[in-house]
């Protein structure tokens, strides 16, 4: 039985993921700086890292057979200041470079290693999707997106296949954007940021953790790719989308100006307000086929069933 080692098991993504690759026979190792917790699960268990010491347990290293990267500081929590940006850039790349260091150590038999990454690498929309050999942008996620990538590609040196997923706007009732974006549904309003006319390039997470476990599965599959949903959506369409199969017509959109945004968030308005569709056409050209390909679907999916 194959062991996968998670770094950022205990979020949204890894929390899933856990589950899926347990449910399909995996052992799954969650890195954790508190590794004494226990689960009710008999194939999941739990080692120690420590990022700033940059120390991590070298059994787990030489368990696993795949390794998954999803740890890094959430984007959209908290005010970009100057310490927040560098919180958010180094939780990545020194994990990264934490996980090199150990691969290079250790005596291991990793056969890859799959990372998330962000759409945010994308500049705004140029009138067409973006695909997998566009070049990044010159804000602050594109920047860190591509630090955040460079530092996983490193691994390719030591001669294991590197998969990097530029991942959507992940949707679930359990968290992320999506949960944001319902509070205020509870009390009748759908609210729509800016003109809502920027398109969002999105997935449903059952769709997303269905592609790591391909990447785990199809050992031809490495290098960069979009996950992302086929469907192109404007965030004005999600948002009432997302109304509708939660409440049917019993809401009123509520658009909040730009300006109020720019405000209220500062620099990260940017990265809310910006239109940025991504190309699935890569992922779907490995034989991956979306359970959830339209906003409807997934909608319905999260809120009727």
């Amino acid at each position: 039985m194959d062991s996968v080692l998670i770094t950022g098991g205990t979020g949204l993504i890894g929390r899933a993921l856990t589950q899926l690759l347990t449910e399909v026979g995996y052992k799954v190792i969650i890195l954790s700086r508190n590794p004494g917790r226990s689960s009710d699960n008999g194939l999941v268990s739990y080692a120690h890292w420590d990022i700033n010491r940059q120390s991590i347990d070298e059994k787990a290293i030489g368990e696993a057979d795949y390794i998954v990267h999803l740890a890094g500081a959430n984007v959209a929590d908290k005010r970009w200041s100057s310490s927040r940006k560098k919180e958010i850039l180094n939780s990545r790349t020194q994990s990264a470079e934490l996980l090199y260091t150990s691969l290079e150590k250790y005596p291991n038999k990793v056969k890859k290693v799959i990372s998330a990454s962000g759409i945010g690498f994308y500049g705004p929309d140029q009138g067409r999707p973006f695909t997998e050999n566009d070049p990044p942008a010159e804000d602050f996620l594109g920047t860190t997106c591509l630090a955040w990538e460079n530092s996983v590609l490193k691994i390719r040196q030591l001669g294991k296949k590197v998969v990097i997923l530029r991942t959507g706007l992940a949707l679930s009732r359990e968290g992320g954007a999506l949960k944001e974006f319902y509070k205020p549904l509870q009390f009748g309003f759908a609210t729509i940021l800016g003109s809502g006319e920027q398109y969002v390039s999105w997935i449903h997470l059952h769709d997303l953790v269905r592609i790591y476990l391909s990447a785990i599965v199809n050992h031809d599959l490495e290098g960069i790719y979009n996950a992302v949903a086929p469907q192109e959506v404007k965030h004005k369409e999600l948002v009432l989308t997302m109304a509708q199969a939660a409440k049917g017509k019993s809401f009123l959109p509520v658009y909040v100006p730009a300006f109020a945004l720019k405000l209220a968030m500062g620099e990260m308005s940017i990265e809310v307000l910006k239109s940025c569709r991504a190309s699935s056409a890569k992922i779907q050209g490995t034989g991956f086929v979306f359970s959830y390909p339209d906003i409807k679907s997934a909608m319905e999916k999260l809120f009727k069933s």
